[in-house]
């Protein structure tokens, strides 16, 4: 009955002490909500007039006149399309903030897989096929690039916005904005169907190829202006699918990656994307990183095989590589009984079972006498 009691307390106490760091996580990325806002809102109001003073239906000088071309010809009149209102902009850079604090709640507060598949789902339907991936954090790399080495660029804050705001979840909790918020992962990350765990090896220098691309992209964007090449938005395997046009063998490219991510988790996203690479690097160093047990680690190993990404390591949720799918909640003895799924005593009971099960299949067989 003591020891009951006593474990009864310790969990209480724990749960109590993860609700206070959640409390700052949410306080932080409020903040961050409410200056996304406020940025949105500085945009409209000083970019708006400056907009209102163009006349987007005058003609221009250097259309063709008709004694150039031929008394019988007709010069059509010019045609200009007008940008987008900036209110649309402003929805997206509104979209993506709510979606990153969304995103973070279901990481780290509410842990359900429906909640994140709803979020992908949202994501291919707005960023994706309505906004036809742009503006897309992926390709903003570029745009900030340019504008570092060419004075006569300006990153328009949108952009900007874009760019900063994922690096900044991920700084405070993790990958987020992988986790179903970014169209080119939840693409992928819905067709994943049987997923086989590829060698440690594989994932390992595999991964060091999105770093490369990483660099030849910046490099790319740094050059002048006749040489410039945003070559990670002319070789988006999945931007063809989402504006319903594209070469065919850029559309193919896009079609083998689905095809393969149906058993290969996320290949795009774990081995190519240069954004990723940048989020990464950010999220070693994340103050609250996803963690896989709700309270206390167990170490049993049930979650060890959850991953389809291959982000479990050491029994733990790899800060770098953890994509925020949620997947491996599901598999944590703790977060059943979260959730009141199974008893205190269950908990124990599957944990003893899969240590078992563990040291069994590693035992190295007898030798067969002769």
């Amino acid at each position: 009955m003591n020891a009951g009691r006593s474990s009864n307390c310790r969990d209480r106490g724990v749960s109590a002490d993860h609700e206070r760091k959640f409390g700052a996580i949410v306080t932080l990325l409020t903040h961050c909500f409410v200056i996304s806002v406020l940025a949105v809102a500085m945009l409209v109001l000083g970019e708006s007039t400056a907009y209102a003073k163009v006349d987007y239906s005058r003609p221009v000088n250097a259309a063709p006149k008709q004694q150039d071309i031929g008394k019988t010809y007709q010069v059509p009149p010019v045609q200009r399309v007008p940008p987008r209102s900036l209110w649309i902009y402003g929805l997206d850079v509104l979209l993506l903030a709510v979606g990153l604090v969304v995103a973070a709640l279901v990481a780290h507060r509410w842990r359900r897989r429906w909640m994140a598949v709803a979020i992908s789902i949202f994501s291919i339907a707005y960023f994706g096929f309505y906004r036809q991936g742009c503006v897309c954090p992926v390709g903003s790399v570029q745009n900030v690039t340019a504008s570092f080495v060419d004075s006569s660029l300006a990153v328009p804050l949108v952009v900007l916005l874009f760019f900063l705001l994922p690096l900044i979840a991920a700084l405070f909790v993790g990958r987020v904005f992988c986790g179903g918020l970014c169209p080119l992962g939840a693409i992928q990350d819905i067709v994943v169907l049987r997923p086989v765990q590829l060698p440690p090896a594989v994932d390992h220098w595999g991964g060091k190829f999105k770093y490369v691309y990483l660099v030849l992209a910046i490099w790319f964007a740094a050059q002048p202006a006749a040489t410039r090449d945003f070559v990670i938005c002319r070789f988006d395997p999945f931007i063809g699918f989402f504006r319903l046009n594209g070469t065919a063998w850029l559309l193919s490219i896009g079609a083998a990656f689905l095809l393969v991510g149906t058993v290969v988790g996320r290949p795009y996203c774990r081995f190519l994307c240069p954004y990723g690479g940048l989020l990464a690097i950010v999220a070693r160093f994340s103050f609250w990183p996803v963690r896989i047990t709700p309270d206390e680690e167990l170490d049993c190993g049930l979650c060890a095989e959850s991953c389809p990404f291959g982000a479990v390591k050491n029994l733990r949720a790899d800060r770098m590589t953890c994509l925020a799918c949620t997947r491996c909640f599901a598999h944590c003895p703790r977060q059943q009984y979260q959730w009141g799924d199974i008893e205190l005593i269950e908990v124990e009971q599957l944990v003893e079972a899969h240590r078992e099960k563990s040291l069994a299949t590693s035992k190295p067989a007898a030798s067969t006498p002769v």
